[in-house]
């Protein structure tokens, strides 16, 4: 028999709230702030959202702040865009691939060649920066897409966590394939990749955050504003020299930084979610 306590579930819904406030505050500060003018918002940030909310949206999506070096934020989140997108999809393709032949194939060192991938775990990109920037600028691949997406590409956490699904697949599975006549690429691309389409949304989200949160990296191999992404972009903006920043254009930059990674993690929810708690395929 479950206890009905009023008193208890109060306390729960009350500590809910305060934690969703003190998590949404600073977003609707900063929304607040991007309705403002700059003077308004250099005197003390209202609570309120302000009349000029449309005149700092059309400016910093088509002006841009040109006077620091900042080009307009729709291009700026293009190429945002662009990297999280080929970062994203890059890392699930060579994951996928690098775990089926893992686990799928024999081959010498088949054991040793996962654990050193596993290993580069230990290796982000802040310490392995320097040889990575020399291989792209003797590659050519400064001031490029390429640049900015290749070397983040491989991925050791997506490649094990492929390897650990597809261990749980049963060999039945695999055998009837066989028996079918399906070759090992149809095996892969008709029951695998299905199978796994939870894992890939929960990495997709993940992933696509991992790539749009980027900023050392785009900022040692971009001196082309064309192809600065919007952290670059927001860390320009709020360091003006000597000139007074203008936080509510800064603000108006950030709302909108913000909106891809939510606009994908409400689509991909319900998968995402799926793909984190879910036990049995």
């Amino acid at each position: 028999m479950i206890e009905n306590r009023p008193v208890l579930n109060i306390v729960q819904h009350v500590i809910l709230i305060l934690g969703v406030t003190v998590f949404v505050f600073p977003i609707w500060l900063a929304f607040v702030a991007s309705t403002h003018t700059a003077r308004d918002v250099n005197s003390g940030i209202p609570l309120l959202p302000g009349d000029q909310m449309w005149e700092n949206y059309a400016q910093v999506l088509g002006e841009g702040l040109s006077t620091i070096g900042a080009p307009p934020i729709g291009l700026m989140l293009f190429n945002s865009l662009i990297m999280a997108l080929a970062i994203t999809i890059g890392k699930i393709v060579i994951s996928l691939l690098s775990s089926f032949a893992i686990v799928y194939f024999r081959f010498p060192f088949r054991v040793l060649a996962f654990w050193t991938i596993f290993v580069t775990l230990m290796l982000p990109v802040e310490v392995r920066i320097l040889p990575t920037y020399e291989v792209v600028a003797q590659l050519g691949m400064l001031n490029s897409y390429a640049g900015l997406s290749i070397p983040l590409i491989a991925s050791a956490t997506a490649t094990f966590l492929f390897r650990q699904f597809f261990m749980t697949v049963p060999d039945e599975l695999t055998e009837a394939a066989r028996v079918d006549g399906a070759g090992p690429m149809k095996f892969f691309r008709d029951i695998l990749v299905p199978l796994s389409r939870t894992n890939l949304a929960a990495l997709f989200v993940i992933l696509f955050i991992y790539g749009w949160n980027q900023y050392l990296w785009p900022l040692l191999v971009t001196t082309d504003e064309s192809y600065y992404t919007v952290v670059m972009g927001i860390q320009r903006m709020a360091n003006a020299g000597e000139e007074q920043p203008l936080w509510n254009l800064i603000m108006a930059t950030a709302i909108l930084a913000m909106l891809p990674p939510v606009a994908v993690i409400i689509g991909m929810q319900r998968l995402f979610v799926r793909g984190l708690v879910e036990t049995e395929k």
